[in-house]
Formats: structure tokens, sequence, C-alpha cells
């Protein structure tokens, strides 16, 4: 009889493997459902051991070529390092530009001719915010491109050819590297695994190097207009930048808008900058995936919708206004002296209220996760370790600029009302990173609501168990046998609505709260991206390190800090989206 009931709970299972006998809860996984598949890849599998000597292999090659790039830029940028010109730097970057070009093509090409060398997609790489990012920030690296090739087509009678070639070849960069990630950023490839490596790395370094390079054009340019204000010597530091030489060449334009593509260009450089971390960012994932198979390639279909979100979308447009106010009013004012502590002040005031509205949006939405039944992603993702990396990696850059304030300002012992509040504003920034990492690092790691595993209900029909006592669900041809117990299996949809419903009022505030948090950290950008520098204008933190040295750190910090909140907004779209 025990054999018999076992077999009839075995075929009852929809996995079809056998189980525990009658009355025993079982498992979820032994019912098949929602189950974690081992690992395709042992670590001492000939595989495993593949893909470790690729890494190893390409990952070599993108550090030296890193590292070359590095001292050049240096080079090019410090006049007392008598390396190279900034010209001979471009050449080095266009030959980048040009053998990563070639590879790409051919990556597409040998792709298409072989539908057999990828095999396998990661449904999590490459989702479509993140490629719509990148074709936006593209669109304004293409626009910065021709800018920069206006300016130098004006300057060809005294400039070398190598500034309008540059620009040339990156257009071309842009746009190939644009439709090869948009098209292939899933692909796990299979075959030619050591040259796609490689390939992938060249990629992954030289988009480093033009964020770099732009990095340190921009902040040379604004290095050099703060040094002018304060009187301080700039002679160690090539003049204005290393595309443009403000004034030093006596290079003269022969055409009438140079002065407006030279402006307009130093105000696309945030979306050219975030155009290569972003590339960089899809392209090691690409990497990562090199040689991996992925047994469920099932990706879950996220859709958006703003219906019901109210609350935060108000009070997140509402900061974005107001920061847009603060930030033209800054501008403007910030360069005369009977107004600049009162605009620092203002700038202040609006970034306290705006972290503490963060603070407390990221904390609230911790607590509720705490109430949160969802289950937690534990599997190994390229892309969310990536994610989590970067989160935490870029924050750094805030820390960085935050506690060097904070020594300077309580080492002083200032009761300047502009300095308490650098110091309040510091001590914030802190605490709100914390908070919404947290948050964001929680909420990337939990399951979609609509991916919960279905609600299982076990029913035991024991010997003289009556017709009544059935679900109502249940057919007549269903019945078991009142001679024998067997167990019955049912999805029960209606629990799992229901369950949703219940749970709707927490989804509703996270999703409040990652709308909000995201219009907030948009404007964060913005600010200094588009040339706020409050750490020079306070002057506090310049006296007390010395200008060279506060420079160093705020060039340091501060391009970590505006990716920080550009990733943040791509994580917290996330967020809303599985919410």
């Amino acid at each position: 009889m025990m054999e018999g009931n076992q077999s009839k709970i075995a075929a009852a299972s929809p996995s079809g493997v056998s189980s525990e006998p009658a009355g025993q809860e079982l498992p979820m996984q032994t019912l098949g459902y929602y189950s974690q598949p081992p690992s395709p890849n042992p670590p001492s599998s000939p595989l495993q051991k593949s893909r470790n000597s690729i890494r190893l292999l390409s990952g070599i090659l993108a550090v030296n070529i890193l590292l070359l790039g590095s001292a050049l830029v240096c080079g090019a940028a410090f006049s007392k390092v008598k390396v190279l010109s900034d010209e001979e730097m471009h050449i080095y970057l266009t030959i980048l530009l040009i053998l990563t070009t070639a590879w790409m093509i051919f990556y597409m090409v040998h792709t298409t001719s072989r539908p057999q060398a990828v095999l396998y997609k990661d449904s999590h790489a490459g989702p479509i915010w993140l490629r719509g990012g990148l074709v936006l920030f593209g669109v304004a690296s293409l626009i910065m491109d021709v800018f920069k090739i206006g300016h130098s087509t004006g300057q060809l009678n005294c400039e070398s050819p190598v500034k309008v070639t540059f620009p040339l070849v990156q257009l071309v960069f842009v746009v190939v590297q644009t439709y090869f990630l948009w098209v292939h950023s899933k692909d796990c490839v299979q075959k030619q695994s050591n040259i796609t490596g490689c390939g992938l790395m060249l990629t992954l370094a030289t988009n480093l190097m033009l964020w770099m390079s732009a990095v340190t054009d921009e902040s040379l340019h604004q290095t050099g207009e703060e040094a002018s204000k304060h009187n301080e010597s700039f002679s160690h530091l090539r003049d204005g930048s290393m595309f443009f030489k403000a004034g030093g060449s006596g290079c003269k334009c022969t055409h009438s808008a140079c002065e407006i593509f030279k402006n307009g260009f130093y105000y696309l450089y945030p979306f050219n900058i975030e155009y290569s971390l972003f590339a960089s960012a899809m392209t090691y994932v690409m990497w990562k995936n090199i040689g991996r198979q992925i047994d469920d390639c099932s990706h879950h279909k996220i859709s958006f919708r703003a219906k019901g979100i109210v609350f935060g979308a108000t009070v997140g447009l509402l900061v974005v206004i107001a920061g847009l106010g603060v930030f033209i009013v800054y501008e403007v004012e910030v360069t005369r002296d009977t107004s600049k502590e009162r605009v620092l002040i203002m700038y202040y005031i609006f970034s306290i209220i705006g972290l503490i509205l963060m603070s407390l949006a990221s904390l609230a939405g911790s607590i509720i996760y705490r109430f949160d039944k969802r289950t937690v992603v534990s599997t190994k993702n390229p892309t969310r370790s990536l994610d989590v990396a970067l989160l935490l990696g870029a924050a750094l850059g805030q820390f960085l600029i935050s506690y060097f304030s904070i020594v300077a300002i309580v080492a002083e012992k200032t009761t300047r009302t502009i300095n308490i509040l650098n110091l309040t504003c510091s001590l914030l920034i802190i605490l709100q990173l914390c908070l919404q990492n947290i948050f964001i690092i929680e909420g990337l790691h939990k399951q979609p609501y609509h991916a919960e595993p279905p609600v299982v209900s076990m029913v035991f029909i024991n010997e003289g168990t009556s017709r009544s006592n059935l679900p109502s669900h249940k057919n007549d041809h269903d019945e078991p046998s009142p001679a024998e117990n067997s167990l019955e299996l049912s999805i029960n949809s209606s629990t799992t609505h229901s369950s949703s419903s219940r749970m709707s009022w927490k989804r509703q505030a996270i999703k409040e709260m990652s709308v909000f948090l995201l219009l907030c950290n948009v404007i964060f950008w913005i600010i200094p991206a588009f040339g706020a520098r409050p750490q020079f204008d306070n002057g506090l933190e310049e006296l007390f390190y010395g200008f060279s040295i506060w420079v160093a750190i705020v060039n340091i910090g501060l391009p970590f800090g505006i990716f920080y909140r550009m990733h943040s907004v791509a994580s917290l779209f996330e967020v809303y989206l599985t919410s």
C-alpha cells in the first residue's frame, strides 16, 4: 500500500521526481518550482579553466593599454613632464579608436555569418533603459564631435590636422559602438573566445581612455577658470585644456562660429563622459559572459507604467525645478563678490533640504523591504555584481570630498554660516549615499513581484474523507479512490492574486520612493556636471589644504561622484520597474 501511495505522489509532482511520504511537508525544490539549477561550469571544469585563461590574457592587455594611456594623458596635460605633445596623445587615441572600430565590425560580421558563435543570451545584460541611455548620450557625443570638427577646421592654417582627424574618427567609433552594444550586449560568445576576450578588453580600455581624456580636459578647463579667479599660478598645466589652447597659441580661427563651437563643446562634455562609462559597463558584462552557458534564459517581461505614481513624481519634479533655478542663479551670481556668499548659502540650503528628503525616502524604503516577502535572488549574475560594485565604488568619490571638507571645517573651528552649512551638507551627503546604496542594492536583489513563484496548495486526502472536504475547484473525475491516500497539487491563482493585492501598498510606496530618488539624483547630477563648483567658491578647503592639493582632490573625486548620480538613476529605474 505504501509503495502505491508513493507512486501516486510522484505522479502528482510536476517535476516527476519521487517525493517524501504523505503527511510530511515537501520542500519547494522537491516540487520543481524555481529550484536553482546546478552551475553548468564547475570551478574545475575545462571550460572554466579556459575562461580563466581568456580573462588573464585579455586583462593583461587592458591593463597595459590603460597604464600607457594614463602616462600619455598626464604627459599631455602637464607641461613640466616633457613626454609628448597633446597632438601625439590624440594620435594614440586615434589608433585605439581605429583598432576598436575594426574589431567591432569584424565581430558583427563574424556572428552574423556564423550563428553558432553565440549560442546563449544573458537576459539580464543590456536592459532597454541602459541601451536607451547609451543612445541618448551617444547622440550628444556625436554633436560634441561635430563641434570639435567645426572648431578645428577653422584653425587648420595653424594647427595640426590631428585636431580634425581625432573627432572624425571618434564620431565613426560612437556610431559603430552604439549599434554594436545595442545588438550584441546580451551575447554569451562560445567561439573564438580568445579573440573576443581581447577585443572586448580593447573596447573597454578604449572607452576608459576616452573617459580619462575627457575628464582631464574638462578638469583643466574648470581649474584654469578657478585659478584665474584666485590669481593662482597655473604654469604647470597647459593653458586651458588639451584640445583647445586658450589664447596662448596665437592661432586665430578663420570663421566666426569658432567661439560658439568652443563654448558648446564644454557643455556637452558630461554627456560624452557618461557615454564612455555606460559603454565600459556594458562591455565588461559582455566580457564576463564569454563562454557562459545559461540554462534558463527566460526573461520576465517588465513594462513601464507611470499610472498612479503621483506623490513621488510631484515632489521629485519640484526638487528638480528648484534645483534648476538654484543652478542658474548660482552660475550667474557666483562670480560677483557682492553676491557670492548669498548664492552659496542658497545652494547649501537647497542641497541640505534635498539630501534630507532623499535620506528619509531611502530609509523608509529599506524599512518597507523588511516587511516585503519577495524572494531574494541569490544566483550569480555579472550585471548585478557590476551594478553593486559601481554604486559602492563611485560613491567613494563623494566620500573623499566630503571627508576632506569635514576635516578642514572642524580643524578651522569656524562659526561662519556658510561653513556650518558646508559641514552639514558634507555630513548629509555621506548619510544619504549610505542609505540610498542600501535601498538600491536591496531592491536590485529582490525578485520582481510578478515573477514570484505561484502558491502551491498541498491537499492530503485520507481514507474516509468526504467529498465536501475537497477544494471547490476539484472535478469529479479527479476524486481519488477511498481505498488509498494521495497528494493533490494545484496552483492556486486566486491566492496569488489576493497576495499581490495585499502587497499593493508596499509596491506603491517603493515605486513612489524610486521615482522621487530618481528625479533627485538627476538634478544632483546636472548641477556639478555642468559646472557648479562650490568646492572652489567657498574658499575654506582651498585655504586649508592649498590650491594644488585641493584641486587634485576635487578633480579625482568629483567625476566619480557625477557618475554615481547617473548610475543611481539607471539602478533606481530598474528598482521601479521590478516593484
